[in-house]
Order: C-alpha cells, then structure tokens, then sequence
C-alpha cells in the first residue's frame, strides 16, 4: 500500500559464493580449483586436455551444437542448448559431466558471463541469459529446452537460495530479482523481449497471467507479482527495505529514537490523503508513525486520531474544523513528550 500524503497545511501546524562447490576434480574441474592445481574448465583458456566436448566454455561449441537437435555424439553436457540440462543439475554438487556452461546452479557462472557480450562460440542463453539474452522458449510456463531455474526461474521455479535477501554468486537481477533487485533497463517502459518478459519485468511487460488472483502460487513471487506475494523485504539482510522501519526490522533500519506526541500525529496525519472523498489512508503507515512514541505519547496521539477520525464526516478534509472540533484533545498533545 502507497503511502499517500496531503494534509499539508495541518502537518506544519503540528510541526511546529558458492563456496561449498570448490574442490572437486574430473574433466570439468571448477574455477579456482586449488587441489587439483590445474586450469578449471570456465577459465576463458582452451588448456591441455580441453576440447570442445570435454570444456566447451574455454574451448567453444562443437560443430552442429545450437542447431536445435541433439544428435549423435551430443549430449546434456557437451550441448545442453540441444540436449537440455543433466540430470543432475540442481542437486548443489557440480559433478564430474557439469560445469559453468551447463548447470550454473550447481557450478556457477564462467569467468566472462556479465561483459554485456554473447559470445555465441561459448556461451549460450541457458549459460549466460545476462550477455545472450533469455531463451526462445523461457515464458511459456513450460520448463524445457535448456532451461532450468536460473536462467527462466518463470517458467521452472526459483532456484532455492533465492528469497533470502542475499544476492550470492550465481544469482543476478535475471535469475532472483528478490534479492538482485531487477535489472537496470526494467522500468524504462519499454518491454525488451531479449531479457524482459512479464516475469523479469512485470512493470514494462505487464503482470503474468494469474497474478491479481490474491494467490501467490506457481512461481510467482514478489518480485514478478507484489499484488499476490508482497513486498521483496528480508529481515535481517543489511538493508532497510520498502515497508521496514525502526519498529518491525532494528537490525536493519537501527533503534527508534522515540518522539513526541505532535511529531506522531504529524507523521500520521502524512498517512492521509484528506484532499479525497472519503479521505484515503495507510494504515501500515499510520501504525508505524504511531509505533515510534512510547507509551504516554501513544495514548495521546490515540485520543487525537480518534477525534480526528470522527471529526470526518462535518469536517471533510477542512484541517480548521478538525482543530477546532480536536482542540482538547491536541493541547493535552502538545505537552507529551518521552523524556
């Protein structure tokens, strides 16, 4: 819910890593591998022993891979643009058939994924969705072809680290926008059918079908449909995001610092939109204003809304009459404080 805001004149009167992969060894070693003490298959250099069916990240795609056909001498790791993921993919072990260019979920990005260039040689758009674009079937809530939950989490699930605030290699704004947030070009207007789909993007392709139901099932979240899952707040992740305050997150937003009764109704009063008929409120915003006084203070900011609320119907949205009928009530206001 917005916070809507439009009492103006009454509020200045009151103012006054993936770590757990490293280590193993096998024809598609990972980055890094200290073990092994060997060149990992993700490298960006074609090494000794490397070729296109063993490293085809380093080394580049086997003649007729992409064509569209798994046929002989293709398989789920060689060509999984053809032939769709292994098996294994997304049990959280890179095994020895996996590496960065066919279950990033499981091993995660290769060194030159995120240069804003598709290189078509070694990269494909289940490898690298950020550089080469989502894939042609990603959007027909169908998970298949090369898909897998990170590079069409719309149509195969997020995967499951996402959700819990933290944005950690191999998640980006394409693979888990609730904790990446979404990416860069999503907001502009425009609906860009590379990277941008009502899943990626919902504010410039629209809402997928089915959100608006008041249900957040499927695999929407709250990222791709805010109307059935809420607002993407974790707490406590280190940021104090949309809808957390002093009040419900501390570790992220710090301690309240608690004020006075007339800077509580100001804040409150900031809740309502009495240009509107009826007047329109938020009443999470009402309540955190409210949450920011201590006890004393509370109880005389109560008593002010509560005159203030059944002033309504003869004042409508005149600040003068609400004064007037409330005068009491806000000079007892007035001297409440939290020291």
């Amino acid at each position: 819910m917005s916070l809507l805001r439009g009492a103006i004149p009454l509020a200045v009167l009151f103012a006054l890593a993936l770590a757990g992969a490293c280590g193993r060894t096998g024809p598609f070693d990972l980055l890094d591998n200290a073990i092994s003490g060997q060149k990992a298959c993700g490298d960006g250099t074609c090494g000794e022993g490397e070729n296109c069916s063993t490293c085809y990240p380093d080394c580049g795609l086997c003649p007729g891979c992409g064509d569209g056909t798994c046929a002989t001498g293709e398989s789920c790791s060689s060509c999984p643009v053809d032939c769709g993921p292994c098996s294994t993919c997304g049990n959280n072990v890179c095994d020895d058939a996996e590496s960065c260019g066919n279950c990033v979920v499981d091993c995660g990005q290769c060194k030159t994924c995120g240069d804003g260039v598709c290189d078509q040689t070694k990269e494909t758009c289940a490898s690298c969705p950020l550089d080469c674009g989502l894939c042609p079937s990603c959007g027909n809530l169908v998970c298949d072809g090369p898909e897998s939950c990170f590079d069409c989490p719309g149509d195969c699930g997020e995967c499951q680290a996402c959700e819990d605030g933290f944005c950690k290699p191999p998640e980006d704004c394409l693979s888990c926008a609730p904790d990446c947030g979404v990416c860069d070009s999503c907001g502009d207007g425009v609906c860009n059918s590379t990277t941008e789909n009502c899943f990626t993007c919902p504010a410039d392709c629209g809402a997928c079908s089915g959100c608006g139901d008041g249900v957040c099932t499927g695999n929407e979240n709250c990222a791709s449909c805010k109307h059935d899952c809420g607002v993407c707040s974790f707490c406590p992740n280190g940021a104090c995001e949309a809808f957390e305050t002093c009040a419900i997150c501390p570790q992220d937003c710090g301690q309240c610092q608690a004020i006075g009764c007339i800077e509580v109704v100001t804040c409150a009063f900031g809740c309502i939109d009495l240009s509107s008929n009826p007047p329109k409120f938020s009443v999470t915003c009402v309540a955190n204003c409210v949450s920011l006084g201590c006890a004393d203070v509370q109880f005389f900011v109560d008593q002010v809304l509560t005159c203030a609320v059944g002033a309504l119907p003869q004042c409508g949205g005149d600040p003068q009459c609400i004064m007037g009928e409330c005068d009491a009530e806000i000079a007892a206001c007035l001297g409440a404080t939290c020291n």
